[in-house]
């Protein structure tokens, strides 16, 4: 599998559209572009575990906090990391799972995060006359609209008379 800078990039939106913006160790949410990729398997120089079956969203204090130690290590500090990596993980490896399955204890995985929908374009401008009749304000020219001519900034009224004496 390819494991160059688009290979990352291709794997980190994946998992977006997959999990959300949560980060697999912690579980909380942040927003995408915190989030960072992390190797469960430390890979220590060892291209072999570039692969996305090894790679996880995780924010910059849990990846920080885990650093290169081993996956197992890691998770056993606080349970809570065994279930939230076995929830946010269903892509990794087979042995990863096996692993935290029982750690995990009544973890499920979660459904994947429904892709968005685009927005179309409005079809129609509403214009309140075709649904409504002649609006009462016909004969002046609507703020809203491109092309009518700004209203004059309205002014503040002086200050009369000065400071006030103690």
């Amino acid at each position: 599998m390819p494991t160059g800078r688009a290979a990352y990039a291709e794997t980190r939106r994946w998992l977006l559209d997959t999990h959300g913006p949560v980060c697999a160790y912690c579980g909380r949410t942040f927003t995408a572009r915190t989030l960072t990729l992390d190797h469960v398997t430390p890979r220590r120089g060892q291209s072999a575990y570039d692969r996305r079956d090894n790679l996880v969203l995780a924010c910059k204090t849990c990846n920080t906090a885990k650093a290169d130690k081993s996956f197992l290590a890691w998770v056993l500090g606080h349970k809570t990391r065994a279930r939230h990596l076995y929830v946010y993980g269903q892509h990794l490896s087979a042995g990863i799972l096996d692993i935290l399955r029982p750690m995990a204890g009544n973890a499920t995985a979660l459904p994947p995060v429904p892709a968005p929908v685009p927005r179309r374009k409005a079809r129609h401008v509403f214009r309140p006359d075709e649904h409504f009749g002649a609006s009462p304000y016909s004969d002046e020219p609507s703020p809203y609209l491109d092309g009518a001519p700004e209203p004059e900034p309205a002014r503040r009224p002086r200050a009369r008379g000065g400071r006030k004496k103690r």
